[in-house]
């Protein structure tokens, strides 16, 4: 039986990333890229539709994991009564083809091990011709071909490949599996040893430019090596998580496909990224931006795909049943064509960033900008689908207007720094504009807080964002009463904290739905800035401990039930850990607005 979700470790080479349970089993890789069709899939179905699990005969799951220091190597030990051993796994990165690498230690004494590896490609439909090629065992369907390569010999029965075999102290047996076109010769693969030298020293040196010096320094790190593993190096693209259909809440309908790059997220991450020193990959995501919403700005869509694809058409795999029976499975996201006016101004607020830290701005990038802006002159009043992408009728978002506002704003800023010229008394009387709609509309005076759209009471968790952008300083009184009010009715009884509540019926979709990590962190950033450091710090290490034993967090954490729902590991859950550990170490602040 597949585990619970954060019973998972996340393994990769920036091109894609499977995903291993405590038990040694591998029950989600998709190959060769993060969105490219699964050939391990019992993650969102049963066995037959693909895993591999290495680990001691008859044992369960292991009984110490870690990450080797600052990497993705990830690390299984077992004591058994026959004595110990460890299972190394992870995905060595620029080999110039994809391998999972596991290599099987012996600690102590001699240890029965099992390997079992059942390919199914197309998640988990399509069995494939598996034969002897060259030393290797291959199995073939359609376009793809993987070659295993094993040190201990192999048997098949009932369509798996299984192999049987003892490992001693100080003694290694070493697995790789390797993808590859199957119109090309197997891949040879990768030298096991010398390849686990080369991802841990490519890891290493990538975490060690890291300059966030804080309190908490592990769970920043962790996090920050969790956004760069959902990096596609090919072309900076960032997705928000390497699943799809991990349901926001057990046995529902809200099982979305994750694994696509979110205007909104990579923008986020890019920001989490960019404050902790790694500007090389606010550079390869703005080039990829550019790449991918060039042409008219009214076309902008919310999400693409890791090249830049503009058509993630949504459909569903009626032959998975489901993480714990939780159908429909999905791939694609129909989300991609939904107005989210919010975009524009997480757009405009990254470039700015990586401008502030030392990107420059190059003219057509400028260019661009300007454009998305005359675009939004005339879009903000309109209604849309909000940051949360609802799919009934759209509304007039409060959060997607202070957005706006934002894009505004740093426009300002941008004219009245060095590298732009254009017209900032236009900017500042849109800026201006939308502020008085926001506050005239989306203010509710007799309860003293903003509310989630216009005409409508209910709150809404983004409504936090307000102070930490700079639309309205963090000690106006109406700032305070929103931070308040999203506190009081938005939280759980475990302090963690809603996006908004489904019974209002905003999406259509029944069901309820796990406390959105992202939203608690962003009420850690708000408590703070409007001077409740004690209560932010708090709810802060409480969502730390929340975290799963490799530091990993999935989209969502169901408070009844005790445990992580929704997409993992899930970018939108670690950026603002990362931002708000900067901020409680008083290391970095928000963006401000201008008066």
């Amino acid at each position: 039986m597949t585990g619970l979700i954060e019973d998972h470790g996340i393994i990769g080479d920036l091109h894609t990333a499977a995903l291993v349970d405590r038990d040694g089993t591998i029950d989600w890789l998709c190959l060769p890229r993060f969105d490219s069709a699964a050939c391990f899939a019992s993650l969102l179905g049963t066995a037959k539709n693909g895993f591999w699990r290495m680990a001691p005969i008859g044992a369960g799951q292991a009984d110490r994991r870690w990450y080797r220091g600052d990497t993705l190597i990830l690390e299984h030990v077992w004591d058994t009564p026959h004595g110990s051993v460890k299972v190394i796994d992870f995905m060595p990165q620029s080999t110039g083809q994809h391998d999972v690498v596991r290599i099987v230690e012996g600690l102590s004494g001699r240890v029965p091990m099992h390997s079992e590896l059942r390919l199914r490609f197309d998640y988990g439909r399509s069995v494939p011709w598996v034969h002897r090629e060259d030393g290797l065992i291959v199995g073939v369907a359609g376009p793809d071909s993987v070659a295993l390569h094993c040190e201990v010999p192999t048997y098949g029965r009932s369509l798996t490949t299984h192999s049987d075999f003892t490992v001693g102290e100080g003694e290694t047996v070493s697995f790789v599996l390797s993808w590859g076109p199957s119109h090309d010769p197997p891949s040879q693969p990768v030298d096991a040893p010398r390849a686990l030298e080369a991802t841990e020293k490519f890891w290493t040196d990538w975490a060690a430019k890291c300059t966030y010096d804080g309190p908490y320094r592990d769970a920043v790190m962790r996090s920050l090596l969790t956004l760069k593993a959902l990096t596609y190096e090919p072309t900076g693209g960032i997705v928000a998580a390497p699943t799809t259909s991990l349901p926001e809440g057990i046995g529902g309908v809200r099982n979305w496909d994750y694994r696509y790059c979110w205007l909104r997220d990579s923008a986020f991450t890019l920001d989490a990224l960019i404050r902790s020193g790694y500007v090389d990959e606010a550079r390869a995501w703005r080039d990829w931006l550019i790449r991918a919403i060039g042409g008219d700005p009214a076309d902008l869509q919310i999400m693409y795909g890791i090249s830049g694809e503009r058509r993630l058409q949504e459909y569903e795999l009626d032959w998975l049943r489901g993480y714990e029976n939780s159908r429909p499975v999905r791939v694609g996201n129909a989300a991609a064509e939904q107005l989210q006016i919010d975009v524009y101004g997480e757009v405009i607020d990254t470039l700015a960033r990586a401008h502030q830290h030392g990107l420059t701005l190059e003219r057509h990038v400028w260019a661009l900008q300007e454009k998305l802006l005359q675009h939004l002159e005339s879009a903000w009043d309109q209604p849309d689908e909000g940051i949360w992408e609802i799919r009934g009728q759209r509304r007039h978002f409060v959060h997607s207007k202070v957005m706006a506002w934002v894009a505004a704003d740093r426009a300002v800023a941008a004219l009245e720094g060095d590298g732009a010229t254009g017209q900032p008394d236009r900017w500042k009387a849109l800026r201006a504009t939308i502020m008085n709609d926001v506050v005239r509309h989306g203010y509710d005076p007799d309860r003293n807080t903003f509310t989630q759209s216009y005409g409508h009471p209910a709150l809404d968790a983004a409504l936090l964002q307000i102070p930490i952008v700079g639309f309205l300083p963090p000690d106006d009184p109406r700032v305070v009463g929103t931070v308040d009010a999203v506190a009081k009715e938005l939280c759980t009884d475990t302090g963690l904290v809603l996006r908004y509540r489904t019974e209002h019926d905003i999406d259509g979709l029944p069901g309820d739905e796990g406390a959105f990590l992202a939203c608690s962190f962003w009420l850690v950033e708000a408590l703070h800035l409007t001077g409740r450091t004690d209560r932010a710090r708090e709810l802060f290490e409480h969502l730390l401990s929340l975290r799963n034993d490799l530091g990993l967090l999935a989209e969502e954490f169901d408070p009844r039930l005790g445990r992580m729902v929704g997409n993992f590991p899930q970018a939108l859950s670690h950026i603002p850990l990362v931002t708000a550990a900067y901020l409680l170490s008083e290391m970095g602040r928000p963006a401000t607005g201008h008066a």
